[in-house]
């Protein structure tokens, strides 16, 4: 199901920017029981990335009406939300005048074995670099060419998720997620200042981990110290979060810390969808 500009359809004015440059931002969501999970942090991140591209944000209430359209059924779906700058002519320089697009559309939501939670997923290093751009290092905007060519670099399906590095060789993110790892009890991340995406549930759990009292350190690592890791899990909006039992050659527990992180992010989404996040 889809909406463009509040209306059903499925086809995109070929001369959208979107389209022709990649010029927008998207948001992946969880949607169930009526509910767009996390959808104040999900927008306001969205009306960052706006003002950062200079892209005019929508009206909150014409996204809202737009969701309220989309809600004709209780099953859990992702809901996606684009903006892309709008339909202009050909070149890069976008019309002074130009009314951004917005796209929203629900998708099956995807089911994965109970096994990527308990016990854990296999990923790869992906060859694939992260280019470093400090004025986008953040945004989820719709240039992700790095991110569908590090994909395919895989077809073991044994494999869930790859590794990004810059072109510095420090580890970023995942191919569609955030990760971390951890040692001695303390959890490290990437810091995401030049290049990657500053995921809502990386930050959720940055959130949940100083509440409770853990160390977090944001800053640049390389390969050898996510193998040398007594933990790592990957994140996102939709997979939750994903224990690693698995990276290259090296084996790893899905320890303490993960597990809480786990545990605490459940009932932090629990708290969300009822009403209170």
């Amino acid at each position: 199901m889809f909406l463009i500009n509040g209306e059903y359809q499925q086809h995109i004015n070929i001369q959208d920017r979107g389209f022709q440059y990649g010029d927008g931002l998207f948001e992946t969501l969880e949607f169930i029981h009526g509910k767009a999970v996390f959808l104040d942090r999900h927008l306001n991140r969205l009306t960052l990335g706006c003002k950062t591209l200079g892209i005019p944000y929508p009206e909150q209430a014409l996204l809202e009406q737009d969701i309220i359209k989309l809600n004709q059924s209780d099953s859990r779906s992702v809901l996606k939300i684009i903006i892309t700058r709008g339909i202009g002519g050909r070149g890069y320089r976008p019309a002074e005048s130009i009314q951004p697009t917005r796209v929203l559309s629900l998708h099956p939501y995807p089911i994965y074995p109970e096994t990527h939670y308990q016990l854990g997923i296999s990923a790869c290093f992906c060859l694939t670099q992260l280019g470093l751009n400090p004025g986008l290092a953040g945004l989820k905007h719709m240039n992700r060419l790095e991110q569908v060519l590090a994909r395919a670099e895989w077809r073991d399906d044994s494999v869930q998720e790859g590794i990004m590095l810059d072109t510095n060789n420090h580890v970023i993110e995942g191919t569609f997620s955030n990760l971390f790892y951890v040692k001695n009890s303390q959890v490290y991340t990437a810091l995401l200042t030049h290049a990657g995406v500053a995921g809502i549930t990386r930050q959720i759990i940055l959130e949940l981990l100083a509440f409770n009292g853990i160390k977090v350190t944001e800053s640049f690592f390389d390969k050898q110290e996510f193998l040398e890791a007594d933990e790592i899990f990957f994140c996102n909006s939709i997979i939750g979060i994903w224990p690693v039992k698995q990276l290259a050659d090296r084996a790893f527990q899905i320890g303490p810390v993960t597990r809480a992180i786990q545990h605490w992010y459940a009932e932090f989404r629990n708290k969300a969808i009822n009403g209170a996040d």
